[in-house]
């Protein structure tokens, strides 16, 4: 399996994110496409996040098309612009379990990196 993580300008994401994963028809290629922060600790984070939460994803048999779909329609249906809730923690996210286990991760990195989570929400919510 080939796996890439890539940074981005926040402009070129699909959709409002500040990171994506694509995985190829025959699951041999995961690409994660991370929005460009100017910081790697950050971005690596991110990557990191939809690393795990791809992988836990396709272990369990969630298909891409139904998460690319929630997340669409998540975000579709957001009024408030100074609401910053991420589609995998509503509780009708086909793949919330999985999110949030790559929270975790992302959380547990971060205190390793000293990055201070509240600084680093902020930044991803300036997006």
């Amino acid at each position: 399996m080939k796996i890439t993580i890539d940074t981005i300008p926040h402009d070129r994401q699909r959709y409002p994110t500040v990171g994506d994963w694509i995985v190829s028809k025959d699951q041999k290629e995961i690409r994660i496409f991370v929005s460009d922060m100017r910081n790697w600790k950050y971005e690596l984070l991110v990557g990191i996040h939809e690393l795990a939460e791809v992988l836990l994803c396709l272990d369990r048999d969630i298909p891409q098309d139904m998460v690319d779909k929630f997340d669409k329609e998540y975000e579709q249906r957001r009024s408030d612009v100074n609401n910053f809730t991420e589609p995998g923690d509503d509780s009708h996210a086909p793949y919330r379990k999985e999110h949030f286990f790559a929270t975790n991760i992302e959380r547990l990195l971060a205190a390793e990196l000293r990055v201070d989570w509240k600084l680093y929400e902020d930044t991803v919510n300036a997006l």
